[in-house]
């Protein structure tokens, strides 16, 4: 299928259940699953943790690692462990109309928001998929709700033909990986660090993946936005009733 061919979407989200998504985001650190490596529990040293070569080589081996022990879920645990954030989510959801949220297309066993959030569409709230514009380039969220004509667009992703070009109030980011100052290891590229500083009025950002994720520390950069909250089938955290 070419890029322009569009194509239409089944209501139980089957036609595109499958095909990756953000694959846009594996930049030059990422690395292919078939390696198969294994999650390593050692950490930087001091003077290793200074080194950003070294930070991108540590981040590129846990982030195939990660990916590796997410698809390896088993579907009794992923369903169970889904229901329990979907709830949380909700609960961490602004509860008023009007507002519009950015989310994404599960990917490599991505926990999938989208059960949870297209009947929000009937309260007024408005909900948006990525487009990659330009390399280097922060995402445009467009418009969309289920039965919108899709499309492919990088790496054969599925984004909206058409639609509107939406600011989201609330974005929802995959977690490859995340650390306990809220810190989140994606893809690689850099994307959603890019869009989140590029708005004027910053998004609530809200992190979702499993527990299996969480880190001691991802090494932080300068270029690198925390989460406002993370979401797990553990909770939310930071923890909404400590404060």
């Amino acid at each position: 299928m070419s890029p322009e061919s569009a194509a239409p979407e089944r209501h139980e989200f089957g036609a595109y259940s499958s095909p990756p998504c953000f694959m846009h985001e594996l930049g030059p650190d990422f690395v292919s699953l078939e390696a198969k490596p294994q999650l390593s529990e050692s950490y930087l040293s001091e003077e290793a943790a200074s080194d950003w070569s070294r930070v991108r080589q540590w981040r590129r081996e846990t982030r195939a690692a990660l990916i590796e022990r997410r698809v390896s879920i088993s579907a009794q645990d992923r369903a169970a462990w889904s229901e329990r954030i979907e709830r949380a989510l909700r609960a961490a959801l602004p509860g008023a109309s009007g507002i519009s949220i950015g989310l994404y297309w599960p990917f490599r066993g991505e926990f999938d928001s989208r059960p949870l959030l297209t009947p929000l569409r009937g309260t007024g709230v408005r909900l948006a998929l990525p487009v990659v514009v330009e390399k280097g380039r922060p995402l445009q969220f467009r418009d969309w709700s289920p039965g919108d004509r899709m499309t492919r667009g990088v790496w054969n992703i599925p984004v909206p033909a058409e639609g509107a070009a939406v600011d989201p109030d609330v974005l929802i980011a995959p977690l490859v990986g995340f650390d306990q100052a809220g810190y989140r290891l994606g893809y690689g590229g850099g994307f959603y660090d890019r869009t989140i500083a590029s708005k004027s009025t910053k998004p609530r950002v809200i992190g979702v993946g499993f527990d299996l994720a969480r880190l001691a520390t991802i090494y932080p950069q300068a270029h690198d936005v925390p989460m406002d909250i993370i979401v797990t089938e553990e909770g939310v955290w930071p923890d909404p009733d400590r404060s």
